[in-house]
């Protein structure tokens, strides 16, 4: 059985544990808004570098292709259609729907992935997918580069097909025989992308900024309101109490 002044103590450290717990969660929110915002920072300032229009100065390797991330590119090329994939549960302004992507094959034999929009599920049948209209001969691309699409979980070990869930660069350059750049290109609006009724309002990395900053005022609300309580209910009531007795 615990003494009075043994439970004052637990009430006493227990609140400080939980607010000071609190008040750590409210930094881990902000360094997280922080890390977004020089996130943002390094991609505005890559935005900024000239575009990159040679070939030859498109990065070939997985160590060169980091640098370039972000970066705007330009470049010729001609779409492979037949290598199109759909990559699902990829949601666009907050609607469920695919990624398409298609190989665009460069001058000299290397092949880049481009993800060329969003387009929406069919909810009646989601395994049916709009063909992307994707002409032939020689097209002009621009956008930003970026990694290869981001991976999601996926309950099954791979999969192929025209739908599939994620894409690996190294078990799709096996599949359709290109040699493929270790990276690949957000596409934007150009001649090249007119009329193919896909959405192109690509995530910003560092969005959610403000939503951790909120997080944070939260936590630290919480924590100062803890300390509030304690002082009220451990120190002034008592003190209140004796005072009235005395």
């Amino acid at each position: 059985m615990l003494s009075a002044w043994q439970r004052r103590w637990l009430v006493a450290v227990a609140a400080l544990a939980i607010s000071l717990l609190t008040a750590r969660l409210g930094l881990w929110q902000l360094d997280r808004a922080a890390r977004k915002l020089a996130v943002q920072a390094a991609i505005e300032a890559r935005a900024r570098l000239p575009v990159i229009d040679q070939l030859a100065s498109l990065a070939d390797s997985a160590d060169a292709a980091p640098a370039q991330h972000h970066r705007l590119l330009r470049l010729a090329g001609r779409w492979s259609a037949a290598h199109t994939v759909y990559l699902d549960n990829r949601p666009m302004n907050g609607r469920p729907g695919f990624y398409a992507v298609t190989p665009l094959l460069l001058a000299d034999g290397s092949a880049l992935l481009v993800q060329r929009g969003w387009l929406p599920r069919d909810f009646q049948d989601r395994s049916r997918v709009a063909d992307v209209p994707t002409p032939d001969g020689d097209v002009s691309v621009s956008g930003r580069i970026a990694p290869p699409p981001t991976r999601l979980y996926e309950f099954s070990a791979g999969e192929g097909g025209r739908i599939r869930q994620n894409l690996d660069l190294a078990v799709f350059a096996r599949e359709t025989g290109l040699r493929l750049r270790p990276l690949s290109l957000l596409l934007a609006e150009s001649p090249a992308s007119a009329g193919d009724g896909l959405q192109r309002d690509w995530p910003v990395p560092s969005a959610g900024m403000a939503k951790n900053r909120g997080y944070a005022v939260q936590w630290f609300a919480l924590s100062a309101l803890i300390l509030v309580l304690y002082v009220w209910f451990q120190l002034v009531q008592p003190y209140r109490r004796r005072n009235a007795q005395g």
